[in-house]
């Protein structure tokens, strides 16, 4: 490497002096350009010792700084070496450590499979000296323990599904009441009409006599002219008019009173009065119809089944008034569905029409549900209304959540105290019913009917049922209940299991 800087610079240097002789040759004379070239020889020589040995410091500097790096590289070779031997040092050591855990693990296996032999082995021993000393078979031994398990597990589940029950009955209980609540306040009433005959006073007892007339023609002519049957006996100042069609029953109403305050009674102008009630009648009807559609903002209902809605108006059902009860029916649908985010016209129409089938009941042989639906389809009424309709005594498969609403509607009308008369026979009839049904069921030791039969208790015996059974029980009998009996609103099913220890003290 120095021979070589030596030889550059040489080379240089004879460049450099050759240069300067050529300049030279052209400038001065022979004598003086030797001179001069020995002169400019000597500087050159001089100045290239000069480079020379620049150079070869240089070349020393390099060479021990090179010297120096090596040193270092070395050691970080040797620390590199150091580090390395330390490490497989350290995974020779974990290596032993491994294969001795192997090792001991091998070992313990082993004593563990002695072990599960002899506990196996023991086991079996104790096994067959506990079926000698019980007398019981594995099988036999299993099935003691099975149903005590099943003894176990009926009781806790028993107390789950009450627990269950009672969690979603309180919160659909408090529900159903500030929904139910809040329809009943807003509909508050208690108006009933009384009617199921129309009976009509009189001024005084004679006045029967001139209602009946020579050899009857009046009481004839009047029958004849309205279709209702006049009922004249002992009742005092008073006559009674019967009929099934309670239009008709009130138009006979109406004629008997104006011929009444008349007092002008023949068979020509019994037949006049008897016209002018019936357009009075049928105006009534017209106008009850129209205020019903009115009042509950049912619109778009063809003429002929507002004009039937108005004969409601004469039709009364266990001492309800229909059309009444129709119209609190409509209020307490709309309500209930409002709170429940639910379709309200929907809801509004369904009930204000779930009735009308009992304005024709007198003429139609059938259920009056059925009967409303097939009516209400024929003047083009929606069919989720005609399902509503149709549904609300369950002759059909309620379809919506507002038929739904419409049933609990009517049974919050129809139920209300006051709502509804029941006759004493019919009430023991629907009792002894109810309390028969309970005790057909296997178990009951007796039931008793209260709360004018909204609510039966039946006592079970305890020996018989326990307390899973008698949840299952409960859920029976109210399932039959709703299966055979007809009943306004709802009843409630409550059984007694109890237990009792008596002694006597002597």
């Amino acid at each position: 490497m120095e021979l070589l800087i030596t030889i550059g610079i040489a080379f240089v240097v004879g460049l450099v002096g050759l240069g300067i002789g050529i300049v030279l040759q052209r400038n001065l004379t022979s004598a003086q350009i030797i001179a001069r070239q020995a002169e400019i020889e000597k500087q050159l020589v001089a100045r290239a010792k000069d480079i020379v040995l620049k150079a070869k410091d240089d070349a020393l500097k390099q060479r021990e700084e090179a010297e120096k790096e090596n040193q270092r590289k070395r050691s970080d070779l040797q620390r590199e070496d150091e580090r390395l031997r330390h490490r497989r040092e350290s995974v020779d050591r974990r290596q032993e450590m491994i294969e001795g855990r192997e090792k001991k693990l091998e070992q313990i296996e082993k004593d563990l499979d002695q072990m599960r032999v002899k506990l196996e082995e023991t086991q079996v021993k104790q096994l067959q000296e506990l079926q000698r000393i019980s007398g019981l078979t594995i099988e036999d031994a299993k099935a003691i323990l099975l149903q005590q398990v099943e003894r176990d597990t009926r009781q806790d589940a028993a107390r789950l599904i009450r627990e269950i029950e009672q969690h979603a009955r309180e919160d659909g209980e408090r529900r159903a009441r500030e929904v139910i609540t809040t329809a009943i306040e807003r509909v508050a009433s208690d108006q009933v009409a009384e009617s199921t005959v129309s009976l009509v006073p009189l001024p005084n007892d004679e006045m029967k006599g001139r209602i009946i007339g020579k050899q009857g023609r009046n009481i004839k002519a009047i029958e004849m002219a309205t279709g209702v049957d006049l009922v004249v006996d002992d009742t005092p100042e008073a006559v009674l008019l019967s009929s099934h069609n309670p239009v008709r029953r009130e138009v006979a109403r109406v004629a008997l009173n104006k011929l009444i305050s008349d007092g002008r009674i023949h068979p020509g102008r019994i037949e006049k009065v008897v016209e002018k009630a019936e357009e009075e009648v049928n105006a009534a009807v017209q106008e009850a119809g129209e205020q019903a559609v009115l009042e509950t903002g049912v619109t778009g209902l063809h003429p002929e089944i507002v004009k039937l809605l108005g004969q409601l108006k004469y039709r009364t059902s266990y001492g309800q008034h229909v059309l009444n009860h129709v119209i609190e029916t409509t209020h307490l649908a709309g309500m209930i569905a409002a709170e429940l985010k639910a379709d309200v016209q929907l809801a509004k129409a369904g009930a204000l029409l779930h009735d009308l089938g009992k304005a024709v009941t007198h003429e139609m042989s059938g259920a009056h549900a059925l009967i409303g639906a097939d009516i209400a389809r024929k003047y083009g009424v929606p069919e989720p209304v005609c399902n509503i309709i149709a549904s609300h005594h369950s002759e059909e498969e309620a379809k919506s959540l507002e038929a739904i609403l419409v049933i609990a509607a009517d049974a919050i009308s129809g139920a209300r105290p006051g709502a509804r008369r029941e006759s004493l026979e019919q009430y023991l009839k629907r009792v002894q019913a109810l309390e028969e049904m309970a005790n057909s069921f296997e178990g009951v030791q007796q039931s008793y009917a209260i709360q004018a039969g909204r609510e039966i208790r039946i006592i079970v015996k305890p020996e018989h049922i326990d307390d899973l059974g008698a949840i299952n029980l409960s859920k029976q009998i109210a399932k039959k209940v709703e299966d055979n009996l007809e009943y306004p609103g709802q009843i409630k099913v409550t059984v007694i299991r109890e237990t009792r220890s008596i002694e006597f003290a002597k």
